[in-house]
């Protein structure tokens, strides 16, 4: 049955407030030191995505990062490590375009490339260990993890957690034009253009854009995301990619962690209980910002809760 329940997260005192609850991890958090095998996913298309797999100690668990997301990103080395010493094999799952090696095709990596992920699951369920326990997907990675959950009948992975999800892509491009979430706006947008210079630098662009006039996600979508990946516009791609209208049909177990502060988006982003599909829990919490959920009673000793339920979970899924 779906559930909506209310998470028992609470904020750290001296992290009050959405924003400062997504910033302390990004830019205070250490990144581990990780030891990683690659391996490249060939795509059907002729593309590829890059894995990054670590040791072979238990249960497979894929991690799907967010927007401009990597291996540097605040909650996947520190994942990584964890899910090693917890006895699970993490695979790091880079979005086509988002490792070391820009992609070959002219299309990107995008909310709602869910195929993309069904070609990587088909090939390591194909491996001897079969299918992987689960999937853990963060901001547009959950988005992306959500929408192939529920427009498949058969998923090949056992489980899913997402974490902070844009349910709506067109309520988050609004979110970002208003208050201190433009900050994150420029951001993520500099980020983006960078990483198209970087992969247009030997060839060019099939666009005809000046990506210097372009200051807010709906100009880039419209005139960037939609095109290279065959959508007929912003509103084609937000409506067809945005993963609320697939979450009925999503029959594997799946829990859903997000706070209703998020200040990617807003709190009536947030999917209601009759819109969930038989094998979704929704764990809302009234605070905990986009992939922050930092709890704790010192500063000096912060808790990332997020991480610890990630890994209660997925105990529970291993049984």
């Amino acid at each position: 049955m779906a559930r909506l329940v209310a998470s028992d997260f609470r904020p750290a005192w001296w992290l009050p407030g959405a924003h400062l609850q997504t910033v302390w991890p990004a830019l205070m958090r250490r990144r581990p030191p990780l030891d990683l095998t690659p391996r490249r996913i060939e795509l059907s298309d002729g593309d590829f995505i890059d894995l990054a797999i670590g040791r072979p100690v238990g249960p497979r668990v894929v991690l799907i990062h967010g927007l401009e997301g990597n291996l540097e990103s605040h909650y996947a080395g520190s994942l990584i490590h964890a899910l090693e010493g917890a006895g699970f094999q993490p695979v790091f799952m880079h979005l086509r375009g988002c490792s070391e090696a820009p992609n070959r095709l002219d299309r990107s990596y995008h909310s709602g490339a869910s195929e993309d992920l069904a070609e990587v699951l088909e090939q390591l369920a194909a491996d001897p260990e079969g299918e992987p326990l689960a999937a853990v997907g963060f901001s547009l990675g959950a988005n992306l993890l959500l929408k192939y959950l529920g427009e498949r009948d058969t998923a090949r992975v056992g489980a899913a957690i997402a974490v902070s999800v844009p349910f709506v892509l067109r309520d988050g491009m609004l979110r970002f034009n208003r208050g201190l979430s433009r900050v994150y706006r420029r951001y993520l947008l500099d980020r983006l253009k960078a990483n198209l210079r970087r992969k247009f630098a030997d060839r060019p662009l099939p666009l005809a854009v000046d990506l210097d006039r372009i200051h807010d996600f709906n100009d880039f979508d419209d005139q960037i995301t939609a095109p290279l990946n065959g959508f007929a516009g912003v509103f084609d791609y937000y409506s067809r990619s945005s993963c609320r209208g697939y979450l009925r049909g999503i029959t594997t177990p799946t829990l859903i962690i997000h706070a209703a502060d998020d200040p990617f988006m807003y709190p009536s982003t947030v999917p209601m209980a009759h819109e969930l599909g038989p094998g979704v829990t929704l764990e809302l919490s009234r605070h905990g910002g986009h992939v922050g959920f930092v709890s704790g009673s010192h500063p000096w000793r912060p808790v990332y809760w997020l991480e610890q339920r990630i890994l209660a979970q997925l105990r529970d899924l291993r049984g």
